[in-house]
């Protein structure tokens, strides 16, 4: 097989398996940070749906959901907030009443 081919389409096999399984749903999953030195919040969310917050290093435990590809719905501490989300492999923005808070990947 040529060079260039081979080149090719590997790049293609990688833009293809890239492209799968990233879905909001699956792409929130790990640990972001967002804030300064002082005022860090950390939010975590696990495959099977349970959230974790911790804020002035308390947690607070909950669980999440993605609905369609845009709304994050949490429940924490018995309060249910929806907000918009938008995710990339290093950002995660939370949009709600406003106000956007981006989270960087931990």
């Amino acid at each position: 097989m040529n060079t260039k081919l081979w080149i090719l389409t590997l790049i293609c096999v990688a833009l293809l398996i890239s492209g799968c399984g990233s879905s909001p749903q699956k792409m929130i999953v790990g640990k972001w940070e967002a804030g300064q030195a002082g005022v860090k919040v950390t939010a975590e969310f696990t495959r099977d749906g349970q959230a974790k917050i911790t804020m002035f290093g308390q947690p607070i435990q909950g669980t999440y959901k993605v609905n369609g590809n845009d709304e994050l719905e949490w429940t924490l501490n018995g309060k249910t907030t929806k907000c918009k989300v938008k995710v990339t492999g290093t950002d995660m923005e939370l949009t709600t009443e406003g106000q956007t808070i981006t989270y960087k990947r931990a």
